[in-house]
């Protein structure tokens, strides 16, 4: 079992920034691929950004030029950098892994339990 635990969320200015982490735990052999997703009510869950093992990264048009996404291999972490925010950019965002068990090589999908990110002044 794999658990996502997200930090950093918050109310911000438009033209703020803020970075989110998910630290990840649990039996895991390696990651295929990271990504942060957002999603407001009534509307469906987006891809934000995503990282793959071997550190390609992509981005939803709406962000480009603004969020990076990162990850800390030693301490199993995914990070968001958000700047210059804007009110669209209100959500709950999602931290997701797809995880590579140990032994077995299984593949599995796991969210943490998501972070709101309000941007308003």
């Amino acid at each position: 079992q794999v658990q996502l635990v997200e930090s950093g969320g918050g109310l911000v200015q438009p033209g703020g920034s803020l970075r989110l982490s998910c630290a990840a735990s649990g039996s895991i052999f390696s990651f295929s691929a990271m990504g942060w997703y957002r999603q407001v009510p009534g509307s469906q869950r987006e891809l934000v950004a995503s990282i793959t093992r071997g550190g390609n990264t992509n981005y939803a048009d709406s962000v480009k030029g603004r969020f990076t996404i990162s990850r800390d291999n030693d301490k199993n972490t995914l990070y968001l950098q958000m700047n210059s925010l804007k009110p669209e950019d209100t959500a709950v965002y999602y931290c997701n892994a797809k995880v590579v068990a140990p032994i077995s090589r299984r593949e599995s999908n796991y969210w943490g339990q998501g972070t709101q990110v309000t941007v308003s002044s």
